[in-house]
């Protein structure tokens, strides 16, 4: 087992700060717990913030000496190192830390932490506030932070895995700077392992395809990362066989993609099927369906939304397009999970490779937006039935065509209000089915021409 903390931090005072008591169990923590960097510079996957140029970094380039620090919200996923960072900052800044936790922890101790505040600034000192998934507070909690940041008893920074545009309340967000923690990639995931081998005094014996397996299950988060390593190095032989993928997944549990229903996930990957449809980009758009579906979305909520692209982004290109979306959905109904999923497979797939059109979509908010700014225009009295004789004495139904009484079944009267000029709020696209619409309304208003009626 390696030394915690290394020794080149052995004379470090912010190391010895947060350096855990000789008499503490430390085989006891988890080695994620154990590897807690100490120093910002040792935060992975964040050189974004943490870098040379990070934005962080200037923050605290410019707090040093006077110990001031905005109020921060840290939004990244899990295990990209936001309680770490929190953490960190208040031992460079100096500032006594206060983490509370918005899932356990509620008003009575958030009124302990703002006691013990207004006693440190009675002394001189200031204190950072750390709120764990933040987003968990109510709207009331939330407001109840603003008076302590505003004045100056707290430095609030809070940690959410959630969007905070979403999650948290205009008031507070707009007291505090927003930074996004990425993810981590495969650089920095390595960058863990190798840590973690140092530290524990083993390498784990496994093949490059393992190992590459090993960083792809962790999916960006460090913290899962360190505990399969963990694992993995806990039931390691002196065997000298080398994992393969496939022994390591009989020794790890695979993990679920991350996903919540009710959160950002849920929209960003329905937005990335969305898009993947409206690209034509077939492969792309079933593998975020598979996405959403392992992640356990609801089958008919994806169905809903694929009936609309149908009607959105397909629209008269491809006029069976509706159709099918309508069946997929029935067929669904009838078979269930997993069989129904195949016939929303086939449906994907059909969208994404259906001509696209949004005319209908555009030509109804344009149609919508001239019925709003028009107001109650009558109908042209021509067009209107004449029940009584006083409607057709006011000239109701005075001048009307009947179509198909008419050459080739087309009057060409005009149909607008008498007081508004002919819109043209369709336009439909040179591609599938369309094609064949534009040359009927070529014919129509041709015949308009003809007769003098293209009411300008």
């Amino acid at each position: 087992m390696g030394v915690f903390p290394p020794k080149s931090w052995d004379n470090d005072p912010m190391a010895e700060a947060l350096t855990p008591s000789l008499f503490e169990d430390k085989s006891a923590k988890p080695l994620a717990e154990r590897m807690r960097p100490m120093r910002l510079d040792d935060v992975a996957g964040q050189d974004h913030l943490l870098g040379p140029d990070g934005r962080l970094n200037r923050m605290l380039d410019a707090a040093d000496g006077s110990g001031s620090l905005p109020s921060l919200i840290l939004w990244g996923p899990p295990g990209t190192g936001k309680t770490t960072i929190a953490r960190l900052l208040a031992a460079r800044v100096g500032l006594a830390f206060e983490p509370v936790s918005a899932v356990f922890d509620g008003v009575a101790e958030l009124r302990r932490v703002f006691t013990r505040a207004d006693e440190r600034r009675r002394m001189g000192e200031r204190t950072l506030l750390f709120v764990d998934e933040v987003h968990r507070f109510n709207k009331a909690q939330q407001d109840g932070l603003l008076p302590h940041v505003e004045d100056g008893r707290v430095t609030l920074v809070g940690a959410t895995t959630e969007n905070p545009s979403f999650a948290l309340n205009g008031a507070l967000l707009s007291r505090c700077q927003v930074l996004v923690l990425n993810r981590l990639d495969e650089a920095a995931l390595e960058k863990l392992i190798r840590r973690a081998e140092a530290v524990i005094g083993m390498t784990m014996s496994m093949t490059d395809e393992a190992r590459a397996a090993l960083k792809a299950m962790a999916d960006g988060d460090g913290r899962y990362l360190l505990n399969m390593v963990e694992t993995v190095l806990s039931q390691q032989k002196d065997d000298g066989d080398s994992l393969t993928p496939e022994a390591l997944s009989k020794v790890l549990s695979m993990r679920a993609a991350a996903f919540d229903r009710a959160g950002e996930q849920h929209y960003n990957l329905m937005s990335a099927l969305h898009k993947s449809l409206r690209s034509s980009d077939a492969d792309a758009a079933l593998y975020w369906l598979a996405r959403m579906l392992q992640g356990g979305e609801d089958p008919r909520y994806i169905l809903r939304r694929l009936a609309r692209f149908a009607s959105e982004d397909i629209g008269l290109a491809e006029p069976d397009a509706l159709t099918r979306s309508i069946a997929a959905w029935h067929s669904y109904e009838r078979l269930g999970t997993p069989e129904g999923e195949l016939a929303i497979a086939a449906l994907v797939l059909y969208l994404a490779t259906a001509p696209k059109s949004n005319a209908v979509y555009t030509a109804f908010k344009a149609a919508m937006a001239e019925a709003r700014d028009s107001g109650s225009l009558m109908p042209p009295k021509h067009i209107l039935n004449a029940p009584t004789g006083l409607m057709k004495d006011l000239g109701y139904g005075d001048g009307y065509v009947y179509d198909h009484d008419a050459e080739d079944g087309f009057s060409g009267q005009n149909c607008f209000p008498d007081d508004l000029p002919r819109r043209s709020f369709y336009q439909p696209v040179e591609r599938g089915f369309e094609r064949e619409i534009i040359k009927r309304l070529e014919w129509w208003q041709k015949r308009r021409d003809a007769a003098g009626r293209s009411k300008a």
